[in-house]
């Protein structure tokens, strides 16, 4: 006990004024990080540096990624960079008939140390896991096909912001109820009250499972893991097979820090599946799995939901992201907005936009009427004209992640009239990386045919200008599209007060996030830790929103134990 008391003193010291600037900062919904973004701001305490950090993911290369966690019946992993290189590591690989009785072993003393100490001991990983950005940038980097700038601040800075967010929240909703003991009494009149003493745990409800994605293995896999670990729940992370050195070095990061604490480290555990073993659907229905976190496709996530009956499970599928464009009073500004948020890590954000809709008989503009046409050729010129030197489209866009969306890319351009054609662009540094620049489609949106290509998720870089009879037809189509497909952005542009309040009240009444006239240097398919919220859960490419209060107040319940005083 006296040991624990320590630690927790210890945890508490370094870490007790990072939660509370984070529990303030959920409700202020104000800017804050405690995580630098820039490279240059790491190399001192005992962060490794920009040479520290490649050297430490170069070390990583070709070996063998030992966890020492039970159950290990053999050795896996196929990794390889969509910049060209096979990473060479392999992952051990877990007999779950072992691995997740011995994740059980540790819950106990887990749930006794209480919501303040498991929200500390999240700090110390996170804490840890940013003086190791560098080394976190290459992997995401190589897993992902980021660029390295991006794989820096989103797979680093931004993905620990909403791990540190989730943790925020579950400490918030967990101390709803006062901890510890509490009196009761009820008077009798003349007789003496009833009298009884009642004590309040959070308890954690099983194993989480956190399926991680190909894309986004940290920002999408880190609101999950830290929301189930700060509730008392054993975590069990399942990577996606590209994807697995990201969250296999957070994993180790986290059993080093569980054990220094003195927990079982076996709370976090990894499980890295044989090229074509398919463990995930094997994973969430047994009934040790109590609570799943997926990013994914539509199909698997509907999957999940229809057949994990014993388990809690959070999902963020596919949806199709609109824009409605009216008109604006800077229109040099928006196109500049666009192009960027078009082309940033070619597309494969669950944020970016997929369709624009633009009045066929053209939009107002500071720079007079411009015609349909004119808006989808002055777009296109504007992602040319961003994209024209290949370093900084290389720095913009990345590698495709896989050949499927090579595949979506290159058959777009049959779908409708090309206004932008993609073309293909060399990394010097890696020749075997797969560079595109996006494709913009012009679309009838009166047309059946064309409907059903913008209808649908096309996942990648790729753009539909789809022409609508009005700005109301516009709207009623944004309408149709979030409410039968989903959408995780909505986002219009408009000088109309009028127009404002409908685009406004669709997201309203449809749950979507909207962004309004985003001229400057915030895109529409960028989201800031404990000020915006990343989904609703509230329309169908998303059932829980990263992050609100519940997205973790449900991963635990509260046990109450009553004593006659």
């Amino acid at each position: 006990m006296a040991t624990a008391q320590l630690t927790t003193d210890r945890l508490a010291e370094k870490h007790r004024s990072t939660l509370d600037q984070a529990l303030d900062t959920i409700r202020t919904r104000a800017y804050w990080s405690p995580y630098p973004e820039h490279p240059k701001a790491y190399g001192a305490d005992g962060s490794l540096d920009a040479a520290a950090g490649l050297a430490a993911h170069q070390s990583l290369l070709n070996t063998r990624f030992d966890l020492d966690q039970p159950g290990t019946d053999g050795w896996t992993g196929a990794e390889t960079s969509p910049y060209g290189p096979s990473l060479g590591i392999e992952y051990p690989h877990a007999d779950l008939d072992v691995l997740l009785p011995a994740m059980r072993a540790g819950m106990g003393a887990w749930r006794d140390a209480g919501a303040e100490t498991r929200a500390l001991v999240c700090l110390e990983i996170l804490a840890r896991i940013s003086a190791r950005t560098h080394e976190f940038a290459h992997a995401v980097m190589h897993t992902s096909g980021q660029a390295f700038m991006m794989a820096f601040q989103a797979g680093g800075p931004h993905a620990q912001d909403r791990g540190l967010e989730a943790v925020a929240y579950a400490y918030a909703e967990q101390t709803r109820t006062p901890a510890g003991r509490a009196g009761w009494s009820k008077p009798q009149g003349k007789r003496d009250p009833l009298e009884l003493s009642k004590e309040f745990t959070p308890v954690g409800r099983g194993i989480a499972l956190v399926i991680g994605c190909n894309t986004f293995p940290t920002w999408n896999g880190y609101p999950g893991l830290f929301a189930s670990l700060a509730t008392g729940n054993p975590v069990l992370v399942k990577p996606h097979p590209r994807a697995v050195l990201p969250l296999a070095l957070t994993v180790e990061v986290a059993r080093e820090v569980l054990a220094e604490s003195g927990f079982d480290p076996n709370l976090v555990t990894l499980a890295v599946e044989r090229p074509g073993e398919g463990i995930a659907k094997t994973l969430a229905v047994r009934p040790e799995i109590r609570i799943i976190d997926y990013t994914g496709s539509t199909a698997f996530g509907d999957w999940l939901e229809a057949n994990a009956r014993q388990a809690l499970v959070y999902t963020e599928k596919a949806g199709v992201n609109t824009v409605v464009v009216d008109s604006t009073d800077d229109y040099k500004g928006m196109l500049a907005n666009l192009a960027f948020s078009l082309s940033l890590y070619s597309g494969q954000m669950c944020t970016t936009p997929q369709n624009l809709l633009i009045p066929r008989d053209g939009i107002t503009t500071d720079q007079g009427p411009k015609s349909y046409d004119e808006v989808v050729a002055d777009l296109a010129a504007a992602v040319g004209g961003l994209l024209g030197d290949d370093a900084r489209a290389n720095g913009l866009l990345g590698a495709l992640v896989n050949p499927d969306v090579k595949a979506r890319l290159e058959a777009a351009a049959g779908l409708g009239e090309v206004a932008l054609a993609s073309r293909e662009v060399v990394n010097p540094e890696y020749p075997d990386a797969v560079v595109r620049t996006p494709v913009i489609v012009k679309l009838d949106g009166t047309k059946p045919d064309a409907e059903a290509a913008y209808f649908s998720e096309c996942f990648g870089p790729v753009s539909f200008a789809v022409s609508v009879d009005s700005t109301a037809d516009a709207l009623e189509l944004l309408r149709r599209t979030v409410r039968e497909k989903g959408a995780m952005t909505v986002g219009a542009y408009t000088t109309s007060a009028d127009t404002e309040r409908a685009v406004e009240e669709v997201c309203l009444e449809e749950s979507a996030q909207l962004s309004l006239n985003l001229t400057g240097g915030v895109y529409v398919n960028q989201t800031a830790a404990f000020s915006d919220f990343h989904g609703s859960g509230g329309n169908p490419a998303a059932n829980a929103a990263l992050c609100d209060g519940a997205f973790v107040s449900n991963r635990f319940r509260v046990v109450e134990v009553r004593r006659q005083a």
